[in-house]
């Protein structure tokens, strides 16, 4: 059983980007979006023109600078590799108790369809919440270009941002 990572959140959290799983690479590093293959940092530093660094500490202080909270639907689950599609006996994350300790959030971004579809199966929308799906940063997702990819995460997360 591979068991997921914490949330990343604080009292100003505004947009919650939420993840499936994280992978082999991520796993091992004990960081979310470990796997340097993955486009998550490298959309988000972009977004806000920032340049991009590899200390796990600065890209925390980033989030936290920038309201961004990350996390994972699921809680654990039995995956051989890191695709979603290889995913069994998934346990969910504990929603209901997450929300009641963070009610500043209001924005959930999924950064993958796969995310999005463990959520609705498990969890459900909720009214009082706005939802949207990231085209996946991951590596293993080459249907959009890079440009593509930071055009929709931009048009998607600033204007939460800024409300």
């Amino acid at each position: 059983m591979k068991n997921a990572f914490p949330p990343f959140v604080n009292a100003d959290s505004k947009i919650l980007i939420l993840g499936t799983m994280p992978g082999e690479k991520s796993l091992d590093l004990q960081e979310y979006y470990g796997n340097r293959g993955n486009q998550f940092w490298r959309l988000l530093y972009a977004i806000f023109q920032e340049e991009i660094t590899h200390d796990y500490d600065l890209k925390r202080k980033f989030l936290q600078r920038h309201k961004l909270a990350v996390w994972d639907v699921l809680a654990s689950c039995e995956r051989e590799g890191s695709l979603d599609s290889k995913i069994k006996n998934e346990v969910v994350n504990d929603f209901d108790a997450f929300y009641k300790e963070h009610p500043q959030l209001r924005n959930v971004l999924f950064s993958s369809k796969n995310a999005a579809a463990y959520y609705d199966k498990y969890v459900g929308r909720r009214q009082d919440i706005f939802y949207d799906v990231l085209p996946s940063p991951s590596g293993a997702n080459a249907t959009k270009s890079f440009s593509e990819k930071l055009e929709e995460w931009t048009k998607k997360i600033l204007p939460l941002i800024n409300k």
